[in-house]
């Protein structure tokens, strides 16, 4: 697994404290583990993370304390870094922390904490008759995320591009008689040995009457003679997501799924030639359906399911 560099890290963490700053936050509680790795490059399922203007902090149990501190002695070391152990409430070790770092506003991420802990440590604050207040933001750092480096973007390329191994696996696997959740399995596999570090999501692969319903979960139905299967897959690369989607034929397709394909690769052509600077999302997806309706088929593709040309 690759991991961004310190110096890539301590430019995050200047355009975070820069943000901060703005809004009058002496830090900023993060909870969401995307925003820890982030900021941190700790890639735990648990922790909490705490940047100040002087510092970070990252609050981590005993499961994860050894790796945290291999990483620091690596090239993708966070700079400034504090580990700070939790003994047995998270919550507890957060209070603990403001406290000692002598901050009085606090921001927290109000779409990642629940009303429940911001309740309970806004109570254990008061209680303990500590001069700290928590404030609600939004999206800070997912707003910083949205400028990606070159070294992101070429990880998001390499994501993308690995999946071509992926897809002829998973095409590879559809025949007549196998069951969906072993083409499933078959994909996944697939992904595991193109390296990715995991699925991005549920694996879909919805043949025949699958094929209408929008995230059907692969499932035990066997491939029949002249099914359409709907295959969309992605893997997770050093934390970066990927997306294919393709439908495929098992044997050669009928006339009405040669109908089909024909005028959803025409209503694909209309929503692309719509894309321009100004036009709303809501249009390009218009245009498409516009295209639909002219050939007979609004009403068979009237919710839309996101699934790809194959």
């Amino acid at each position: 697994m690759r991991l961004p560099s310190s110096e890539v890290l301590a430019h995050r963490h200047g355009v975070l404290r820069t943000r901060l700053l703005e809004q009058g936050l002496d830090g900023l509680v993060v909870t969401n583990p995307t925003n820890i790795r982030y900021l941190s490059n700790h890639v735990g399922t648990a922790g909490t993370l705490v940047i100040t203007s002087s510092g970070i902090h990252l609050l981590v149990d005993s499961r994860y304390q050894e790796a945290v501190r291999e990483r620091q002695a690596s090239a993708a070391a966070c700079p400034d870094l504090r580990i700070r152990s939790v003994p047995a409430s998270y919550d507890e070790a957060l209070v603990d922390m403001l406290t000692q770092s002598g901050t009085s506003t606090i921001g927290i991420e109000a779409a990642h904490m629940t009303v429940a802990r911001k309740e309970w440590l806004e109570r254990t604050i008061s209680s303990r008759g500590l001069p700290i207040a928590l404030r609600s933001t939004e999206r800070i750092i997912e707003r910083a995320r949205l400028l990606k480096s070159p070294a992101e973007i070429a990880v998001i390329r390499e994501a993308a591009v690995r999946l071509r191994g992926v897809a002829e696996a998973a095409f590879a696997a559809v025949r007549v008689g196998v069951k969906e959740r072993d083409i499933a399995g078959a994909i996944e596999i697939a992904m595991r040995a193109a390296g990715y570090d995991r699925p991005a999501f549920d694996t879909i692969v919805a043949s025949g009457p699958n094929s209408a319903l929008p995230h059907h979960r692969a499932g035990a139905r066997a491939l029949a003679e002249g099914d359409l299967v709907v295959l969309d897959f992605g893997g997770v690369l050093d934390g970066y997501c990927s997306d294919l989607t393709r439908t495929v034929s098992v044997g050669a397709p009928t006339a009405d799924a040669r109908r089909l394909h024909a005028a959803v690769r025409e209503a694909q052509q209309a929503a692309v030639e719509a894309v321009k600077p100004g036009v709303p999302a809501s249009e390009v997806d218009a245009a498409a359906r516009r295209l639909l309706e002219s050939r007979g088929l609004g009403e068979a593709f009237g919710h839309g399911t996101g699934h790809g040309l194959g």
